[in-house]
């Protein structure tokens, strides 16, 4: 479907995605647009529909993978009021861009609990609600008061209990952005706070890679009886993919759920590094890892698949 609606403001053409993600890789965007309120969102997301123009979402771009080929539809980035971080008493309101490990830092600081394990999530407000993550026992879930979506009609309010939230999952659509949210927090003291904060930092630093090329958790952890409790990392590893590469990508050396961008890499590159290493979790274990990576354009996602 067309339209005659004319082009919002501040709409680039052909942006280069590869350097809004922690992994480097990927091609442009047809279209990107930066959006600092919930009215520029709606504008854009309505005038995305007019077009027939798939729509897709840029946070801290640590969990996402953009096709060589690029994107062609328009690529959303909030910014401006839509990453301020406000409180309330125990309550704090944030944009959905406001990246997730900045709020737990800034609520350990006013000695607010609940959140700690967001320093451990290298995302968004938004994409954290949108995926349901969690961490080390913490979920985004159990904290959050409400949520605003913007849609191409406008702007709703939804209470926890309308995501259909399950295990890295929510029912927001790809025309839905999570616009802002509040957490209704627990009263502490900065230095307990504080504490919990630089322990769960201390715990992630000793487990996964950082400081280099890298997106988060390649895969689900599995529900598969077969895998007797381990993680997917823990059953990557036992499989022999710690380490392994396929081009200028491999599994990390640390962490073996990690994928880095270690040389070079293409989007190519870690798909069939990906399929390798589900393929090998197979044929050790009988199990069928789940990706939890977003995508972004044109991939063969039957590249995914265990042969």
């Amino acid at each position: 479907m067309t339209s005659d609606r004319s082009t919002p403001g501040g709409v680039e053409r052909e942006f280069p995605l590869a350097r809004l993600t922690t992994v480097r890789t990927g091609g442009s965007a047809k279209f990107f647009a930066r959006a600092g309120s919930n009215s520029k969102v709606v504008e854009l997301l309505a005038w995305a529909q007019d077009h027939g123009l798939e729509v897709g979402v840029i946070g801290s771009g640590s969990n996402l993978l953009v096709a060589d080929s690029g994107f062609d539809g328009l690529v959303i980035k909030l910014d401006g009021h839509l990453t301020e971080v406000v409180f309330d008493d125990a309550e704090v309101i944030c944009g959905g861009g406001s990246r997730l490990p900045r709020v737990a830092a800034r609520t350990a600081e006013v000695g607010l609990g609940g959140l700690e394990f967001g320093v451990n999530i290298p995302g968004t407000v938004g994409g954290a609600i949108r995926m349901n993550a969690n961490a080390y026992g913490g979920e985004l879930a159990a904290v959050l008061e409400w949520a605003e979506v913007a849609s191409p009609d406008g702007v709703e309010r939804r209470g926890p209990e309308d995501f259909d939230f399950s295990y890295r999952h929510s029912n927001i659509s790809g025309r839905q952005i999570v616009t802002r949210a509040k957490f209704s927090l627990t009263p502490g003291t900065s230095e307990q706070v504080k504490q919990k904060l630089a322990d769960l930092r201390e715990r992630r630093h000793a487990a996964q890679p950082s400081g280099i090329k890298t997106f988060g958790s390649t895969f689900k952890n599995p529900s598969d009886d077969r895998a007797e409790g381990r993680t997917a990392g823990q059953l990557l590893e036992a499989a022999g993919c710690k380490g392994m590469a396929v081009g200028g990508a491999r599994f990390s050396p640390k962490h073996a759920n990690f994928v880095d961008n270690f040389d070079d890499a293409s989007t190519a590159d870690v798909v069939a590094l990906i399929a390798a290493g589900r393929k090998r979790v197979r044929e050790e274990f009988g199990i069928e890892l789940e990706t939890e990576v977003q995508v972004l354009g044109d991939i063969d996602r039957s590249l995914w698949q265990v042969k």
